[in-house]
């Protein structure tokens, strides 16, 4: 401020003749006086941003928690409240049967089951110590092929139906599948759309074709019923 009062001095005594003398103190007054209020004014200023700034993020922040709380919680009466959680993936799909090792039964929605027991009654050159509760054999019985059908369902339809047929050589199956069925080679795949196994016993292919569309059997049960087969 010394240096402003020095320069306006310089300017006063070099002042145009027949104008006022200029008044240096009261210059260096006002100009202190603005100064001041201009500082007031950016005090001020920051005050009002930095309450504008808190504001603003106090009502984001209430935002954000109203619609967490929107969606987690739903009333369920007056002054009650329940949590709302999403369904996992285990409680939305519907179970499964399970099939123990070494069952002779097979369960499903909608289908009875299909429960292997014994079977005391020779079926001509091919013979079976199990076979499928409640399905009998069509006569009269041909000498390398029978059929078995429900005692409660009898229809003409053979692809309703059990088919177990001896012949000297395998057939082609299609999406075949290996498996061991008593020590022999079972092999499981479709024939004309119908699941189907083959094993081959002695010089003998034993082929049995399961109903279309059936979902009452499995692989398991299918190997469980040749294993006890044998062909004559």
């Amino acid at each position: 401020m010394d240096e402003v009062k020095k320069l306006l001095e310089g300017f006063a005594d070099r002042a145009a003749d027949g104008l006022p003398p200029a008044d240096i103190e009261a210059d260096v007054t006002r100009g202190r006086r603005a100064l001041r209020r201009i500082k007031r004014r950016r005090r001020v200023t920051g005050v009002l941003c930095v309450a504008a700034v808190s504001a603003a993020v106090l009502a984001v922040g209430d935002q954000v928690k109203w619609w967490n709380n929107g969606s987690t919680e739903v009333a369920t009466g007056e002054g009650e409240k329940t949590s709302r959680a999403p369904a996992t993936v285990s409680e939305a799909a519907s179970p499964t049967p399970m099939i123990a090792e070494g069952s002779e039964t097979v369960s499903t929605y909608g289908a009875p089951p299909v429960e292997l027991v014994a079977n005391r009654q020779p079926w001509n050159s091919i013979g079976c110590s199990l076979a499928p509760k409640g399905w009998t054999p069509e006569t009269p019985i041909a000498a390398d092929r029978v059929v078995l059908s429900r005692s409660t369902m009898r229809s003409a339809d053979v692809a309703t139906k059990v088919v177990l047929q001896s012949a000297p050589a395998a057939r082609s199956l299609r999406s075949v599948r290996v498996t061991d069925a008593g020590g022999r080679s079972l092999q499981i795949g479709t024939l004309g759309g119908r699941v189907t196994g083959q094993v081959k016993l002695g010089d003998q292919w034993l082929l049995v074709e399961l109903p279309a569309g059936t979902a009452d059997w499995n692989d398991q049960l299918l190997r469980r019923f040749m294993s006890s087969c044998t062909v004559n």
